[in-house]
């Protein structure tokens, strides 16, 4: 069952609430009985075909049915979001079906699908799930892997009428496409597009890996992407040969979850997919191969191909796999027994990998994981990340924790630990269940089918691996590490910087050689912390404010330390409390100087520990709870945030609060954030992205340093004591807000921040010497800034921005602006990729920060060939003049203001919408207003107030620009530098 058969994934929930008129109360999953009541259309046989000779328990809230002509379908009803279907089409074929003249066909299919079609014409596709509230990219979507391809709707307002349209249209694309000359002449372009933006660094190391660990099987040479000279060569007759032999009804599964009645969504799919007939017998797939070790390996230690490349701007790495053929299994409870057995393996062997990187391992970190890859092999692989050149001495570390686990048994005190670990994981989805996401639904069903598994409820899940426990004694699960680490052929690959430092001769010989055992790292016996044996934050705080905001049921709080809280007890969402500290000035309290330490806080604040816990402390003492501790910069305020239970909120907010009163300055983290800061930067440089990443932001703000990315000679010189200086100074100065919204008792909760930040001390202000409350802006002109990268030639990118403002009181103002944003994408989209193929994903955004007075910007972006740069200069000055100079018609207004519509409306069904929506009221009051225009303002508009924003904003004198060329190209544009 694909819940649990994989590593363990937490859920990202959704909840429904209510605060606008048009957004109705949710409709969740129907009793058995009901669903059963209704009678199944015409010609649909109804039987649990995903559970086909497993033992499993069926997840009875999926209705599963088969047409006649094969096609299958599974329906589940789910009200979260409310009036929202996800529909997800899966062709069970990928890049593996493809001949050696058809590589990247699959791919190509996909775009082709969505180019024209029985009931779409040529372009329309986008336009008319626009008009249905649905966002190209996000909403509609889909992706090709090497086993299967996926189509995918997102449908917001479900109404009978849009769901039958769009079953309509979807069933056209699937079974009538358009596969002319001349759409595949138009859709090729967008495809090496696409290909060149994955190009570079990272696309080497990826067809390196695939040539290497799947040596001999179609896997090694078989990258969805394709070729582009089968690309190129594709014709409408080679590419519907494809799509004939693999898109039949039998290789097709059509899944729904939302909120929809399944009896009419089943009549639907047998309304549109029944006529659907596929000429000629079904192929068998193609094999797919097995991995077999070469004939000179050693039986007891099979090692095979090994390979170093050379890539002077990536860190060094190490990988190996042990590897196995894959097999198809029957997804019983016993093989999920096993597997998680062989979870808590490796949960066991990362957590004394990471032990063993804190304690000072040649390593920087290092990593265990099983995975069957394609149905081609089954894996495990183990990376490793050196510290530097001593690659052989952090592989050697690696195997020795290793090579113990694979001869003494784990301790009962390790497995325990992993168990209550994996036990939250489990019961979290049981708690949470009526916040489950249709959508997300969808795509495990989706990632079920594709790994040939099942899904199961998550009590069915949670009881299954209470079951299991009592059959996790140390003698299992080190017959299970054995099991890992045994296989068919092992294999490697090295990346370095620096050609001569190994050959494949010598990577063979690292994993030859005997592991000398490491037992250095494996857990002790521990007396568990509790969190009631730790240090008090303080006397507990007196609240001097106490009272309702008038929005919705949100309360706010106010201690006499001066402490701001903003409550929201969500008994509509089971199971899930979100917490959010906001504190400090953020960017604008930091020193010009400060900008190693700021991108060290941002890897090491929180690993340095709080109070007398430490990294191993705080990882213990969260065993069995779920608590977390995510940290963010932004312009004017720092942020701790968490996702947690009622029973651990109290225990959360001790641990937030901890920071401020008792901070620990560990050094060891500091000095690991500053291995892996000079390891990333020379990675910037890789690609046109990479250099956008580094120096955009910079940039954008008129080259202020402390939005610098600092070089690895900076980060260097950064010492523990500077960075206990300057986060000491932001942890103890500026106002603090906390936000509690989701499913917590009011009086439990009241009496955990009287107890915790309610005690702290009383904060201090601002230092003095703090930028002001604004930002700046690089001076316009049409002479663009020139950057370079070290990737492939053919690459580059280019980048327009305008400058616009900031601030609460323009709040509405930054509404509208992201109408007329996406009014841009939109034209950018159809000139740069749908007209000129120059562009696989050209985008425009805009920012406008709340916290500051100015620095917003409207911003467009593309990567594309060099020679293409000046032409999306023109094309975006063109967008932008001709959005000054005529109003968007009603039809083009529509297709933005009704997806932001949706958008909007179903991101209020969450707390957590407005949790970011009132950041900072507390302070600022007039965001409480704001939230309940919101609607208006991102939706009601006219073409005239389009026309006039982009008057104000988008003229060509206001301009800045950027481009990002290839070392060693650039002629004219080169002159320019922004260094």
């Amino acid at each position: 069952m694909s819940f649990i058969s994989r590593a363990v994934r937490l859920l990202a929930c959704t909840a429904p609430v209510a605060l606008l008129a048009a957004t109705p109360a949710p409709a969740f999953a129907q009793s058995d009985a009901s669903v059963a009541a209704a009678p199944a259309p015409q010609g649909v046989k109804r039987w649990p075909w995903l559970y086909e000779n497993s033992d499993v328990p069926q997840d009875k809230e999926w209705i599963f049915g088969e047409l006649k002509n094969g096609m299958r379908y599974a329906v589940r009803q789910n009200g979260v979001p409310p009036q929202q279907a996800s529909i997800r089409i899966r062709i069970d074929a990928g890049s593996l079906n493809e001949k050696d003249s058809e590589q990247g066909y699959a791919h190509l299919l996909e775009h082709l699908l969505f180019r024209q079609s029985k009931y779409l014409g040529d372009g329309e596709a986008i336009p008319t799930w626009q008009r249905l509230g649905a966002s190209f990219g996000s909403d509609t979507n889909a992706e090709t892997t090497p086993t299967h391809t996926v189509y995918k709707l997102d449908l917001p307002n479900a109404s009978p009428s849009s769901l039958n349209e769009s079953m309509k249209l979807l069933s056209g694309m699937v079974t009538a496409p358009t596969l002319s000359e001349q759409n595949i002449k138009s859709d090729v372009p967008i495809v090496l597009a696409e290909m060149r933006e994955r190009g570079g660094a990272s696309m080497r190391v990826q067809d390196a890996t695939r040539r290497v660990f799947y040596a001999g099987q179609p896997l090694a040479e078989r990258a969805p992407i394709g070729k582009a000279e089968t690309l190129n060569a594709a014709t409408a007759q080679s590419v519907r040969a494809f799509y004939e032999r693999w898109y039949r009804p039998e290789n097709t599964v059509v899944i729904v979850a939302g909120d929809v009645d399944p009896a009419r969504v089943e009549a639907l799919v047998a309304k549109w997919f029944s006529g659907w007939k596929a000429s000629g017998e079904p192929l068998p797939a193609p094999s797919f191969g097995e991995p077999v070790a070469p004939a000179s390996a050693n039986p007891d230690n099979p090692v095979g191909e090994t390979h170093v490349l050379v890539e002077p701007d990536l860190p060094r790495s190490v990988t190996y796999a042990v590897m196995r053929p894959w097999k198809q299994v029957n997804d019983t409870i016993v093989y999920n027994q096993g597997l998680m057995a062989d979870t808590i393996a490796q949960a066991i062997l990362n957590r004394r990998l990471e032990s063993k990187a804190r304690a000072g391992g040649n390593y920087l970190m290092a990593q265990v994981g099983q995975d069957d890859i394609s149905r081609s092999v089954d894996a495990t692989f183990v990376s490793v990340t050196p510290l530097g050149p001593d690659w052989q001495g952090a592989l050697d570390d690696v195997r020795a924790v290793i090579a113990d686990a694979l001869q003494n048994a784990p301790t009962e005190d390790e497995i325990a630990r992993e168990v209550a670990e994996i036990e939250v994981a489990f019961q979290t989805p049981v708690e949470q269940r009526r916040l489950l996401p249709g959508s997300r639904l969808a795509d495990d069903l989706v990632n079920a089918l594709d790994i040939r598994e099942t899904v199961a409820a998550p009590e069915d899940v949670l009881r299954i691996y209470r079951d299991t426990v009592p059959q996790f004694s140390p003698e299992r699960i080190l017959r299970h590490t054995r099991q890992l680490f045994t296989g068919t052929v092992t294999r490697a690959m090295l990346i370095t910087p620096k050609d001569g430092e190994a050959t494949e001769a010598s990577l063979r010989q690292a994993l030859l050689d005997p592991a000398v055992a490491d037992d250095s790292v494996r857990l002790a016996a521990a007396e568990p912390i509790e969190f009631d044996e730790l240090p008090a934050i303080g006397a507990p705080g007196a609240i001097v404010t106490h009272a309702p905001t008038g929005l919705l049921g949100i309360e706010r709080l106010e201690f006499a330390n001066g402490v701001n809280v903003m409550m929201w007890p969500v008994m509509e969402e089971p199971g899930r409390v979100a917490v959010k500290v906001r504190f400090g000035g953020g960017y604008r309290s930091f020193a010009p100087g400060d900008a190693p330490y700021i991108a060290l806080g941002e890897m090491a604040l929180v690993s340095a520990g709080v109070g007398p816990l430490g990294q191993e402390e705080l990882d213990r003492i969260a065993t069995g709870r779920k608590m977390a501790f995510e940290f963010e910069i932004d312009d004017a305020a720092f942020e701790f945030s968490a996702d947690t239970r009622p029973a651990d909120l109290a225990d959360q907010l001790y641990l937030f609060a901890a920071k401020f009163a008792m901070p620990r300055w560990d050094e060891n983290p500091v000095k690991r954030a500053k291995a892996a800061a000079e390891l990333q930067y020379e990675s910037y440089a890789t690609s046109p992205q990479g250099v956008l990443n580094r120096d955009l932001k910079y940039l954008q703000r008129d080259r202020d340093p402390r939005f610098r990315t600092p070089t690895p000679q900076e980060i260097e010189q950064a010492t523990p004591e500077g960075f206990k200086q300057v986060w000491q100074r932001a942890l103890t100065h500026g106002p603090i807000e906390v936000q509690i919204y989701g499913d917590f008792d009011r009086d439990a909760a009241v009496a955990a921040l009287q107890k915790t930040f309610g005690a702290l001390p009383e904060r201090q202000p601002l230092p003095s010497d703090a930028a002001p409350a604004s930002a700046g802006f690089p001076e316009a002109s049409d002479t663009p800034v020139v950057l370079t990268h070290n990737g492939d030639a053919n690459q580059a990118a280019a980048v327009i921005s305008w400058p616009t403002g900031g601030g609460s009181m323009g709040i509405t103002e930054s509404r509208q602006l992201e109408i007329l944003t996406q009014l841009f994408t939109n034209r950018l989209m159809e000139a740069m990729r749908e007209k000129l193929g120059a562009s696989y994903a050209p985008q425009v955004y805009s920012t406008w920060p709340l916290d500051l007075d100015s620095g917003g910007t409207i911003t467009a972006l593309a990567q594309l060939e060099p020679a293409a740069v000046p032409m999306f200069f023109t094309t975006a000055n063109e967008i932008a003049g001709d959005l000054i100079a005529n109003p968007p018609n009603a039809d083009e207004l529509a297709r933005v203001t009704e997806p932001l519509r949706q958008q909007i409306t179903r991101a209020a069904t969450s707390s957590a919408f407005f949790m970011y929506q009132l950041e900072g009221a507390t302070t600022d009051p007039t965001r409480l207003d704001k939230v309940r225009s919101i609607l208006t303002d991102y939706t009601v508009t006219t073409p005239a107030q389009m026309q006039e924003l982009a008057s104000r904003y988008l003229g060509e004198d206001k301009s800045w620009r950027l481009a990002v060329l290839p070392k060693g190209v650039g002629g004219a544009m080169a002159s320019a530098s922004a260094r």
